[in-house]
């Protein structure tokens, strides 16, 4: 079992840039892939970022490629995510996401592949 909590949302500008995090607790941080997903309002959960327990390897979904970077800290059992030149469209609540990796270098990019879930955070990005 894995408990995580987001913190980091909030209220910013477009073309401004904040950092999420999400602490996790119960179980070997460093065995378990992470993702982030979002949902905007009338819209389906959509993958964001990934990356796999012990290696470090990354994915990013398109519209995020170059702006996001997804990291770990497995000392500190936190996740993050850096967004930078923030757009109106990246209006959502994002969630962090955890399942146990299969190797070193596995990640997941389904939000059905996930097991854990926190309970979100809102971005707003005005114009």
């Amino acid at each position: 079992q894995v408990q995580l909590v987001e913190s980091g949302g909030g209220l910013v500008q477009a073309g401004g840039s904040l950092r999420l995090s999400c602490a996790a607790s119960g179980r070997t941080f460093s065995n378990f892939a992470m993702g982030w997903f979002r949902q905007a309002p009338g819209k389906e959960r959509m993958f964001v970022a990934a990356v796999s327990g012990i290696s470090g390897s990354t994915r990013y979904a398109d519209s995020v490629k170059g702006r996001f970077t997804i990291s770990r800290d497995n000392a500190q059992n936190t996740l993050y995510l850096q967004m930078n030149s923030l757009r109106p469209d990246d209006t959502a609540v994002y969630y962090c996401a955890a399942r146990l990796s299969v190797s070193r270098g596995a990640y997941y990019t389904s939000g059905s592949e996930y097991a854990y879930w926190g309970q979100g955070t809102q971005i707003t990005v005005s114009s």
